[in-house]
């Protein structure tokens, strides 16, 4: 019997990752055949971990790059605090993407977000604040479908996904990369498992710690 319940938790999460898959492909093709462009893409933070970025901050940064390499933005905006990690998320990829070629006056940081709701809020305001009018999310496909609905019910203006596609930044250059991560070191770091208990971390993720006004939904850019 147990191995009857693996069995089918593995086909459903095989299943799972086929349809993020599809849509992430169904999305770009329609973004790239209609010639979308946006004022600035929007990329959730990852911890930066022992000054070294993982994969998952690796392919966000690496298509962010490839989206305003390629014309599909004309700005970045990176976002995320210092979470689990003595540095900033936001301005530790920052300086990756400086490192492969984007000019610093086209990249944007939201150093207040803990959740991934939290990084499309702040962002959502970093974006209105700097006058930018389409905005759209780029980050992997998981994401990606687990704050479908969220962009779609909380902001007045339109967040067009963008997923990875990670075929295209496989061809990106490969070559190791170094930054000088104490610039995106805060002191006095506290991790935030030490801050806040698992119940106040949920609603966090669940994006219940947000003020979207008396009409539930953020006003348009």
């Amino acid at each position: 019997m147990r191995h009857l319940i693996f069995l089918l938790a593995g086909l459903l999460f095989l299943s799972s990752c086929s349809l993020a898959i599809r849509r992430s492909n169904r999305l770009f093709k329609d973004v790239h055949e209609k010639k979308m462009t946006f004022d600035a893409v929007i990329v959730p933070g990852v911890p930066l971990k022992n000054g070294q970025w993982d994969s998952t901050m690796k392919a966000r940064v690496l298509w962010s790059v490839y989206l305003y390499k390629n014309k599909y933005t004309k700005n970045i905006i990176y976002s995320g605090s210092a979470v689990y990690t003595p540095f900033y998320e936001a301005l530790s990829m920052g300086l990756y993407a400086q490192k492969l070629g984007v000019p610093a006056q086209h990249i944007f940081y939201d150093t207040l977000a803990k959740h991934s709701t939290e990084n499309i809020y702040y962002s959502y305001k970093v974006a209105k604040e700097n006058g930018f009018k389409t905005i759209a999310l780029a980050t992997d496909p998981f994401q990606s479908v687990m704050l479908g609905s969220f962009t779609k019910k909380r902001f007045s203006s339109p967040i067009q996904h963008i997923p990875i596609q990670f075929d295209l930044i496989r061809l990106l250059n490969d070559a190791p990369i170094e930054i000088d991560s104490m610039l995106a070191f805060k002191q006095g770091f506290q991790s935030i498992i030490e801050k806040e208990v698992f119940t106040t971390r949920l609603k966090g993720t669940l994006g219940r710690q947000i003020d979207y006004g008396p009409d539930k939904c953020l006003a348009p850019l």
